[in-house]
C-alpha cells in the first residue's frame, strides 16, 4: 500500500462513504487533535519504563482515540458508531480506580512531574482542545454524543493517571 495517494494534494480530504471535504474542515479539525492526542500518548508510553498495566491501558486508549476519530470521520453514518456508553464506563472505572490510590487533591495542580506524568498532562490539554473542536463541530452538524463525552471523560482519566503515575514514583504534585 502506498502511503501518498495525491489525492490531497488540492487541500481535500475524504471521509468515510467518500465525501470530500477542506482539510480545513470542522470534521477534519477534530479528529486531527486526536490524532496529536495519540501521539502524545504514545510518548508517555514510552516514559512510563515498567509500569505494563498503565503501558497497556494507554495503548487501549490509543485504539479507542483511531475508534473515535473513525466516528468523527463518519458523517453520513456510513458504518456505525465505534464509541459506545461502555467505553465511557470503561473510563469511568479507570478513573475512580486511579482517583482511589491518591491523596484528595485539595488544590490546583500545575501539570509536570516525571516526564511520563508530564506527557499525560500535555495530552490531556490536547484532549480539551479536541474537545471544543468536536463541540464547535456539533452546533454545524449531528456526530455520535458517545464520543463526545468520551473525550471529556478521557481528559480527566489522563489527569487522573498523571497524578498515579508521579505517586508510583513519589513526586508530589505541584500545587498553585
Amino acid at each position: 500500500m502506498k502511503i501518498y495517494t495525491r489525492t490531497g494534494d488540492s487541500g481535500n480530504t475524504s471521509l468515510i462513504g467518500g465525501r470530500r471535504v477542506s482539510k480545513a474542515d470542522l470534521r477534519v479539525d477534530a479528529y486531527g487533535v486526536l490524532d496529536e492526542v495519540n501521539a502524545f500518548v504514545g510518548v508517555a508510553i514510552q516514559c512510563l519504563e515498567e509500569n505494563e498495566t498503565l503501558k497497556n491501558e494507554l495503548r487501549y486508549i490509543q485504539q479507542k482515540l483511531f475508534d473515535c476519530g473513525t466516528d468523527l470521520a463518519n458523517p453520513d453514518k456510513k458504518i456505525d458508531y465505534r464509541i459506545s456508553k461502555e467505553d465511557i464506563r470503561w473510563l469511568e472505572e479507570k478513573i475512580d480506580e486511579h482517583t482511589n490510590q491518591l491523596p484528595p487533591l485539595e488544590r490546583f495542580i500545575l501539570p509536570g512531574g516525571s516526564r511520563g506524568a508530564s506527557y499525560l498532562h500535555l495530552a490531556r490539554t490536547v484532549v480539551r482542545r479536541g474537545e471544543r473542536e468536536m463541540v464547535r463541530l456539533s452546533s454545524a452538524e449531528e456526530i455520535n454524543q458517545d464520543a463526545l463525552c468520551w473525550v471529556n471523560r478521557l481528559s480527566d482519566y489522563l489527569f487522573v493517571t498523571a497524578r498515579l503515575v508521579n505517586v508510583m514514583l513519589g513526586i508530589d504534585d505541584i500545587v498553585y
